[in-house]
């Protein structure tokens, strides 16, 4: 069984066709998956910036991150799930789709990126948390994040505009 066959398997479940041929419920999921990425990703960006130092530069990167990162988490379950339901019900499309690829890979990368940046220097937020410029490995992590989202949702868009 091809990886193609299981994507057409996935889209041709009831659950695949009844969203991708409602009148109400795609558009509800579509519009939830865009408002939670602007949660996820609006807040995500506000603690990447205090990261690169160029932004909110008296507030100790702790106080940002305490104030920011639930509706971060928050945000960005709800858009891991609808995004979920919009490859199930295009799940042939997706898979053909060079920016849906481009899109997961960078996601793949984004997740490298919160997993090396959680697991090292955020353990040693303590020691730089008022430091100015941050030290270089959160900057870069903060970069890298930036640029990160910016091209997953270029991609997304794209995705929904060549499907």
């Amino acid at each position: 069984m091809s990886l193609l066959s299981i994507c057409q398997w996935i889209q041709d479940t009831p659950i695949g066709t009844g969203l991708r041929e409602s009148i109400w419920m795609f558009p509800i999921v579509e519009s939830t998956h865009v408002l939670a990425l602007s949660l996820s990703v609006g807040t995500l960006f506000w603690m990447d910036l205090r990261l690169t130092g160029t932004f909110m530069k008296k507030q100790p990167m702790s106080q940002v991150s305490r104030s920011v990162l639930p509706w971060t988490l928050i945000g960005f379950t709800i858009m891991t799930i609808t995004g979920i339901f919009l490859f199930w019900c295009q799940a042939v499309k997706a898979y053909n789709s060079i920016f849906f690829k481009m899109k997961i890979a960078m996601l793949v990368l984004a997740a490298v990126n919160a997993i090396a940046y959680h697991s090292t220097i955020y353990l040693k937020m303590d020691e730089w948390d008022k430091a100015m410029p941050p030290p270089a490995r959160a900057r870069f992590a903060g970069w890298a994040s930036i640029v990160l989202w910016i091209g997953i949702i270029i991609c997304g868009r794209t995705m929904a505009y060549n499907f």
